[in-house]
């Protein structure tokens, strides 16, 4: 059973699923000057983007972040 996490606001949203709200709400040159990482700047995908921000938990944070502000506030 997975357990609950009310305070949680990114809970039941998979990485995929904000990167590719923040993609389609920004496109990817708006996404790289907001978060200047490799991924959103040089030949971008969801698929290459998903393997670095997987990797790379200071990078995860930033967008998560920007999803947040985004979408959640």
């Amino acid at each position: 059973m997975m357990s609950e996490q009310p305070n949680n606001p990114l809970h039941g949203i998979t990485l995929k699923q904000v990167v590719t709200e923040l993609e389609a709400r920004y496109g990817w040159n708006e996404l790289a000057r907001l978060i200047p990482i490799r991924c959103f700047e040089s030949n971008p995908s969801i698929k290459s983007s998903l393997s670095f921000l997987r990797k790379t938990e200071w990078a995860r944070t930033k967008v998560e972040a920007l999803y947040i502000r985004t979408f959640r506030e």
